[in-house]
C-alpha cells in the first residue's frame, strides 16, 4: 500500500489547453514530489473522514546511498574525492588547464577548514618528458655541429652542414601538426635518433668538396669544381639518406600498443629523413657555392685525416694480405655475437619512470566498507611514512562513475614521489618499490606494483594490471576457481615471482532467501509479490523520484536497521502482505540461510574465465613466463573443455615478436631494394648488405653490457640502426667505385689491362686517402646519440632502449666495414675474381 501510494503521489499530466480572453492557457496538473514534507503528506488511507498520512507511519529522512568505496589522503583519514573523465582524443594539457581554471574559481568560495589537494596530475609528467627530449635533441645539435666543424676545420662548410638539422626538424613539426601528432616522447625521439644521419649527406658532399678544390688548377673556376663534387657523390648519398627513410616505414605496420608507442616516432624520423634527403640534393649543392670560400686546410695538413690515414693503412694493408684469413676472422666475430644473444632477456617495453607509482593490492571477497578503510588507512599511513614520497591518495572500491567498476576488495593507491634528489643516497625506485612492498605485507593481502598510465593501458587491453596475466578457461566456475587456486601455488615458488593471486570468484557471502513455492500456494502468494518485499523493504529498491529544480533525488522504503539487521530478525520481522489484507512473517514461507557464491562473473570469447595476476621482479618478462608455463604444465592437469593462455605484458610481447617476423624481412627486402636501384648490380648490392650483420654484432654485445632486455624498443633500434649501417657501406662503396674508375681510366690512357696490383692500389686508394668522411659521418652519428645515451629525465628509460643497439652497431660496423668491404670488393673485382682469391696483393 505504501509503494503504490508514493507513486501515485508523484506524477503530472496534461490538460491541452482552454481560451480565456483570446489567450490560449496550457493546461498541466503539478503532482510532482518537491522535498520531504511532500513525501511526509502522503495520503495512505481517509477513513471516516480522517486521513492517514505517510509520516503517521513511517520516519521520512535524507539519507547517503550505499557506499561502494571509500577514499583516504595520507593515511590521516577518509576524503571526498573527485575523478576527472577527459574524453577520448582530447587534449591531455588543455583538459588539465581547464580543470585548473575550474577549480580557481571555486576556491574563493570554500567554507572555513575546506580545501582542494591535487592528488595526480599528469601534466608534469608530460612537460618533464618533453623537456628531456627538447633538452636532447639541442645538446645533439651542438654535438653534431661541433663534430663537422672538427672534421672540416671550416667555420662555412661545418654551417652548410649543420643548416640541414633545423630545417629537418621543422618538417618533422610540420607533419606532427598536419597529422595530429602530439609534442611527446615518442615524436620527439624520432627526431632525436635522426639527428645523426640527417647531416650524413651534407657531409660526405661537403668533404668531397673540399677535396676536390685541393686537387682543381688554381685556375679552375671554384663553382664549377663544387658542382662537379656534388654531381659525383649526389645520387649516391640520396639514395643512402632514402634507404634510411624508406627503412624506418614497416614500423607502421605494428598494431595494438606498440604500433600506437612507436608509429608518432617513425612518423617524425621518416620525415626528418625525408627532409634531409631533399635538402641534400637541393639545398646544400647552392649553399655549398654560396658559402665554401676562403682558405681550406688541405687534408694533408689535417691532423685528424693525418692520424686516421697514420692508423688505418697498415691495418688494411695486412687485411688486403690476407684475405680469406680476414673473412674468416670477421665471420668469427659474426658468429661469436650468439655469447650476447643468449644472455638477453625479453620484455615488452622498458618500464617508463612516470614519477608516480600506483599500489594495487588485492585482499579475499567480502571485506566490508569499515574493514576496507581501516586497511587503507594503515597502508597509507605506512607509505607516507617513507621520505621519498611526498602525497599518498587512496581508494579503495569503486567511484561513482561506470568506468571505474572495483570492487571492495581491490585497492589503488596513487604514490606521489619527490624528486630524485631528494632520496636517501643510492636508493634506486626498484630499491624503493622492494622496501615498500616488504612494508606493506598484510595477512590475506596480495600486492601488486605498476604506474598510473601503464595500469590503465593494460588493464584496458587485457584486464590484466600485472606484468602477467594467467587466464583460465572454461564451462564450470568452481573447476576454474580450484586451478586458478592451484596455478597460483604453482607460481610462487618460482624465482622472481613478487606476488602471485588467484581471483577468488566463489569467495562473496551471501545471505539467500528461498521462498518455498507449496508456502507461497497455500496463502495463495505469487513469486514477484515475495521478491518485491525482499527489493523493497530490505534492498531499498527505488520506488520514483523527487523534481527539485535541477536535483532529482531516489525515494526508497525500507524496514529500520533492526528489522534487517541479522537473519533472524528477518525471519521475524519483516512481513509479507496477504491478498486479503493481512500478513505474514517472511520465514514463514522462505529459508534463510548464509552462503558463498561468486561476486563477479567474466567471459571471454564466449566462455567463463578466471584470472590470476602475478607481480614478477627482478625478472625478464619472456624468460619468466617461459619457466612458469613449464612448471604450471608439469604441476597443474587441466580437465577436458578447459584451456590457459597467458597474457598481460607477455601478451603483447607475443603479438609484437609476430608482428617483427614480419616486419624486420621486409625491412631488408626494402634496403635492398634500394641498393640495387642505386647501384644497379647485385654485386654491390650484397657487398653493402654485408655491413648488417656485422652492426648486429656491436648492438647486441652492448645491449648485453648494458644488461638490456630485448624488446620492442631494442628492435626499433636495430632497424634504424639497418637503415644507418647500409648507409655507411654505399659511402664506402662510392670511394673505392671512384678510384677504380680513375684507375680504369689511366690504364686505357696507357693502353694495357687492368691488374691485380692495379685493383690493390683503387682499393687502397678508395678506401684510405678517403678515410675522413667515413669516419667523420659515423662519428657524427654516434656523437648524436650520446646525449639520449647519458640522459636521465622521464622517457630517457625508452630512447636509450632504443639508442643503444645503434651505438653498439655503429662501432662493429665501421671497425669491420672499413676493412670487410675493401677485402670484398678487391677479391670481386680483381682479375679473375674469386679464384684468384688465394694470391696475395702487394703491401699497401
Amino acid at each position: 500500500m505504501i509503494r503504490d501510494a508514493v507513486r501515485a503521489s508523484n506524477t503530472e499530466v496534461g490538460g491541452r489547453t482552454i481560451e480565456l480572453t483570446e489567450i490560449e492557457f496550457m493546461v498541466r496538473g503539478r503532482g510532482y514530489l518537491r522535498g520531504i514534507e511532500d513525501i511526509e503528506n502522503i495520503v495512505l488511507s481517509a477513513g471516516d473522514g480522517i486521513p492517514v498520512l505517510l509520516r503517521d507511519v513511517s520516519r521520512v529522512e535524507v539519507v547517503p546511498d550505499e557506499r561502494r568505496g571509500i577514499a583516504d589522503l595520507n593515511g590521516e583519514g577518509e576524503v571526498a574525492s573527485g575523478i576527472v573523465i577527459q574524453r577520448f582524443g582530447a587534449d591531455t594539457l588543455d583538459v588539465i588547464a581547464e580543470v585548473e581554471t575550474a577549480l580557481g574559481r571555486v576556491v574563493p568560495s570554500l567554507p572555513d577548514g575546506v580545501e582542494i589537494q591535487v592528488v595526480y596530475d599528469r601534466s608534469d609528467l608530460i612537460h618533464r618528458a618533453i623537456d628531456t627530449l627538447s633538452r636532447t635533441l639541442l645538446e645533439e645539435c651542438i654535438v653534431v655541429a661541433f663534430i663537422c666543424f672538427l672534421f672540416l676545420l671550416h667555420v662555412r662548410s661545418a654551417l652548410v652542414a649543420v643548416v640541414t638539422l633545423p630545417l629537418g626538424v621543422l618538417v618533422s613539426f610540420a607533419v606532427m601538426h598536419a597529422f595530429g601528432i602530439g609534442s611527446n616522447i615518442m615524436s620527439f625521439g624520432g627526431i632525436a635518433i635522426a639527428i645523426g644521419a640527417m647531416v650524413d649527406a651534407s657531409i660526405v658532399m661537403i668533404e668531397n668538396a673540399q677535396k676536390r678544390l685541393e686537387q682543381a688548377d688554381p685556375d679552375e673556376p671554384r663553382a664549377e669544381v663544387l658542382i662537379r663534387a656534388a654531381q659525383e657523390v649526389g645520387p649516391a648519398l640520396f639514395f643512402s639518406l632514402l634507404i634510411i627513410t624508406v627503412s624506418f616505414v614497416p614500423i607502421f605496420a605494428l598494431e595494438g600498443q606498440e604500433g600506437r608507442l612507436f608509429k608518432p616516432l617513425a612518423a617524425t624520423k621518416t620525415a626528418a629523413m625525408a627532409a634531409a634527403a631533399l635538402l641534400s640534393i637541393t639545398l646544400v649543392p647552392a649553399l655549398m657555392v654560396l658559402l665554401i670560400r676562403g682558405r681550406i686546410i688541405p687534408e694533408s695538413k689535417h691532423i685528424i685525416s693525418r692520424a686516421l690515414i697514420w692508423a688505418y693503412r697498415p691495418v688494411l694493408a695486412l687485411a688486403l694480405r690476407f684475405k680469406l684469413a680476414t673473412l674468416a676472422l670477421a665471420l668469427l666475430l659474426v658468429a661469436a655475437a650468439v655469447v650476447p644473444a643468449s644472455r638477453l632477456g625479453t620484455e615488452f617495453m622498458p618500464n617508463l619512470n612516470e614519477g608516480t607509482l600506483l599500489f594495487m593490492p588485492t585482499t579475499l571477497p567480502g571485506l566490508s566498507v569499515t574493514a576496507a578503510a581501516d586497511i587503507l588507512e594503515r597502508q597509507n599511513r605506512i607509505i607516507a611514512s617513507f621520505p621519498e614520497v611526498g602525497l599518498v591518495w587512496g581508494k579503495a572500491g569503486r567511484a561513482d562513475t561506470p568506468t571505474d567498476p572495483a570492487p571492495m576488495e581491490m585497492f589503488e593507491t596513487l604514490i606521489n614521489l619527490r624528486p630524485a634528489e631528494q632520496w636517501r643516497e643510492g636508493l634506486t625506485l626498484d630499491g624503493l618499490i622492494a622496501e615498500m612492498d616488504e612494508a606493506l605485507r598484510f595477512p590475506g593481502i596480495s600486492n601488486a606494483w605498476t604506474m598510473p598510465i601503464k595500469a590503465r593501458i593494460d588493464m584496458l587491453a587485457t584486464g590484466i594490471r600485472t606484468p602477467v596475466g594467467v587466464k583460465l578457461y572454461g564451462p564450470d566456475i568452481n573447476v576454474l576457481e580450484e586451478l586458478a587456486r592451484d596455478v597460483e601455488s604453482a607460481l610462487l615458488p618460482i624465482e622472481g615471482t613478487s606476488s602471485a593471486y588467484a581471483e577468488r570468484v566463489n569467495g562473496g557471502y551471501f545471505l539467500e532467501i528461498s521462498p518455498d513455492r507449496q508456502q507461497l500456494a497455500r496463502y495463495g502468494l505469487s513469486m514477484q509479490t515475495v521478491q518485491e518485499t525482499i527489493a523493497m523493504a530490505m534492498g531499498a529498491a527505488p520506488l520514483t523520484t523527487t523534481v527539485e529544480g535541477r536535483e532529482r533525488y531516489e525515494v526508497v522504503m525500507r524496514y529500520p536497521q533492526s528489522y534487517r539487521s541479522d537473519p533472524e530478525a528477518i525471519a521475524e520481522r519483516v512481513r509479507v502482505s496477504l491478498p486479503n489484507g493481512a500478513s505474514i512473517p517472511l520465514g514463514e514461507i522462505a529459508s534463510i540461510e548464509r552462503t558463498r557464491g561468486a561476486t563477479m562473473l567474466r567471459t571471454e570469447s564466449a566462455q567463463p574465465v578466471v584470472y590470476v595476476f602475478v607481480d614478477i621482479r627482478d625478472r625478464d618478462l619472456g624468460g619468466y613466463v617461459e619457466e612458469a608455463r613449464q612448471v604450471v604444465a608439469g604441476q597443474v592437469l587441466l580437465p577436458a573443455g578447459y584451456s590457459i593462455a597467458w597474457s598481460g605484458q607477455y601478451e603483447y610481447l607475443e603479438r609484437a615478436k609476430a608482428r617483427f617476423a614480419v616486419v624486420v624481412p621486409a625491412t631488408l627486402i626494402v634496403i635492398a631494394f634500394l641498393l640495387f636501384l642505386n647501384f644497379r648490380r647485385v654485386t654491390e648490392t650484397l657487398i653493402v648488405l654485408l655491413s648488417l650483420p656485422f652492426a648486429l654484432v656491436g648492438g647486441l654485445w652492448l645491449m648485453d653490457y648494458m644488461d638490456y632486455n630485448m624488446s620492442v624498443a631494442t628492435v626499433v633500434g636495430f632497424i634504424a640502426l639497418a637503415g644507418v649501417a647500409a648507409e655507411t657501406g654505399v659511402i664506402m662503396l662510392i670511394y673505392l667505385e671512384h678510384a677504380l674508375t680513375d684507375k680504369h681510366a689511366l690504364c686505357a690512357t696507357q693502353g694495357r689491362h687492368v691488374l691485380s696490383e692495379d685493383v690493390h692500389q683503387a682499393v687502397v686508394a678508395g678506401a684510405v686517402e678517403r678515410v675522413r668522411p667515413k669516419v667523420m659521418t659515423v662519428v657524427a652519428i654516434t656523437a648524436a646519440l650520446l646525449p639520449i645515451l647519458w640522459s636521465t629525465g622521464t622517457g630517457s628509460e625508452v630512447m636509450q632502449r632504443i639508442a643503444v643497439p645503434m651505438i653498439g652497431g655503429m662501432v662493429s660496423s665501421t671497425l669491420l666495414t672499413l676493412i670487410v668491404i675493401p677485402v670484398v670488393y678487391a677479391l670481386v673485382k680483381r682479375p679473375g675474381g674469386w679464384r684468384r682469391a688465394k694470391k696475395m696483393a702487394p703491401s699497401a
